[in-house]
Parts: structure tokens; C-alpha cells; sequence
């Protein structure tokens, strides 16, 4: 008993299960953001207007400066900073093979059966996926499958939160992002209206006025709120492979055999 519970809370007290398998460029998100900023700066120009009018420095101090400052009231630094590291993911977002993992724990099985569950020891240091190195320590450890159970869903709770705390980082920025271009705006005007003796001064205050606003809500239509909700599309991705580990590592202590390991976790197979 005394070793299971120490098992155990070697286990609670490890790292998140969030490193992925591998990376794979996104395609997708290329082509969309392409064609995202492409229709724009397009219907710009064939309205005849000058890419150069989209680009106004004081708009974009605004809304960006603006809504970094109201995110970064509302978020711990730990939440901030790794919604920063998860931004690489839009693009390169991380792999986690179910088919390869299918095949690592049949051969487990077939192992466990074979030589007993010590014979997997040689096989947790060579396991890159932390989830699933500690499932198999425990395993080795001689943990009954529902004690192992409770101590990896404790692992996926914990690490879906995380996950999902980075997400909402931008998704807060989408949120506060088209008000701060509406105060950009507003700010853009009274510009104008300080300056109506002064004709020259008008155009460079209502250039500031429309181009926050499109900044406000481009920003949050086209990055900040797409964003989060890649973050959290592969969240679930991530959730799915951690819950196949979990069945799979459960069946192997409860002894199943490799064909009922099989046609139980091909259901997590796309």
C-alpha cells in the first residue's frame, strides 16, 4: 500500500502530459491567413484605395497597446506567458499519433503477458510522451488499473485547465479588441474636431478614426479569435490521445489480452 500511494503521488506531482508526439506545418492556417489579409488589402485596392492608407502607427499603438494592457490586468503572468508559447502552435500545431500508439501498446501487452509486468521497465525511459511514461511506471509499480485511472485523469484535468487558460488569452483579446478601436476611433475624431480650423490636420485624424476601428475588429476577427479556437481544437485533440492512453495502459494491469486491447482503442483511431 505504501508504495502505491507513493507511486501515486509521484505521479500527481509530475509535469503536464502537454509535450507533444511531434509537429506538423498547418497548411490550412497558412492558406487562411493568406486569404484573410490578401481579401482585404485586395477589396482595398480594387475600390482604388493605396495599401499605404491601412497602415497608420497611431491606430495600431491604440488597439494593440490597448488591448495588451486589458489582457494583461485580467491574466496571471504564468497564463500570459505560455498563451504566447502556444502561439507557434497555430502553425506548427503538435502531433500525437494514435495508430503509432496503438502499436506501442499492443507490443506492451504482448510483453506484460509474456515476462510480467516488471519486463516494461526497460520501456519507460524510452517513452517521450510524459502520460505515457508515467502510466507505464505505474504499471511497473504494481498500481491496480483504477488507482492508475484516478492519478492520470487527475494528470488530464490538470493539463486540459492549463490548456484551456492560454486559450482564453486570446480569446479575451478578441473580446476587448473592436472596443479599444471604437476608443481609437473616438480619439481619431476629437483629433478632427480640435483641428477643424486647420484643414490640413483633418485627414491624418480621420485616417486614425476608420483605420482603428478596422484594426479593432480585424485583429479580433481574423487573429485574436481564431487563435483560441485552434488552442482549443487541439486541446481536444490532445485529450483524445491522453484518454487512449489511459484505456490502454488500464487494460494492460487489468491482463487483457492484445486482441480485446485492439478492437477497444481502435475506436480512438480517425
Amino acid at each position: 500500500m505504501a508504495k502505491r500511494e507513493k507511486a501515486a503521488k509521484k505521479a500527481r506531482n509530475g509535469r503536464s502530459s502537454r509535450r507533444p508526439a511531434g509537429v506538423s506545418l498547418d497548411i490550412l492556417t497558412l492558406i487562411g491567413v493568406t486569404l484573410a489579409v490578401g481579401a482585404i488589402v485586395g477589396g482595398n485596392w480594387l475600390e482604388g484605395g493605396e495599401v499605404a492608407a491601412l497602415m497608420q502607427v497611431t491606430a495600431f499603438v491604440i488597439v494593440v497597446g490597448g488591448t495588451l494592457g486589458a489582457v494583461l490586468i485580467q491574466t496571471p503572468l504564468r497564463d500570459f506567458l505560455l498563451a504566447l508559447s502556444r502561439l507557434s502552435w497555430v502553425f506548427l500545431p503538435p502531433v500525437y499519433p494514435r495508430s503509432a500508439l496503438l502499436e506501442k501498446m499492443l507490443g506492451w501487452s504482448r510483453i506484460a503477458r509474456r515476462d510480467g509486468l516488471l519486463a516494461l521497465e526497460k520501456e519507460v525511459p524510452k517513452e517521450k510522451h510524459p502520460l505515457t511514461q508515467k502510466g507505464l511506471q505505474l504499471l511497473v509499480d504494481g498500481l491496480e488499473p483504477e488507482d492508475i485511472r484516478k492519478v492520470m485523469e487527475v494528470e488530464i484535468d490538470n493539463a486540459l485547465a492549463m490548456e484551456t487558460r492560454a486559450a482564453r488569452v486570446y480569446e479575451a483579446m478578441g473580446g476587448y479588441s473592436p472596443t479599444i478601436g471604437i476608443l481609437g476611433a473616438v480619439l481619431g475624431l476629437i483629433h478632427v474636431m480640435n483641428n477643424l480650423s486647420d484643414p490640413a490636420q483633418l485627414g491624418s485624424g480621420i485616417a486614425v478614426a476608420f483605420v482603428a476601428t478596422i484594426y479593432g475588429v480585424g485583429f479580433a476577427n481574423l487573429l485574436f479569435l481564431p487563435v483560441s479556437n485552434k488552442l482549443k481544437a487541439i486541446s481536444v485533440e490532445q485529450v483524445g490521445y491522453d484518454e487512449m492512453v489511459i484505456d490502454g495502459i488500464a487494460m494492460i494491469a487489468d491482463g487483457d489480452n492484445p486482441g480485446v486491447i485492439m478492437n477497444t482503442l481502435e475506436g480512438y483511431l480517425d
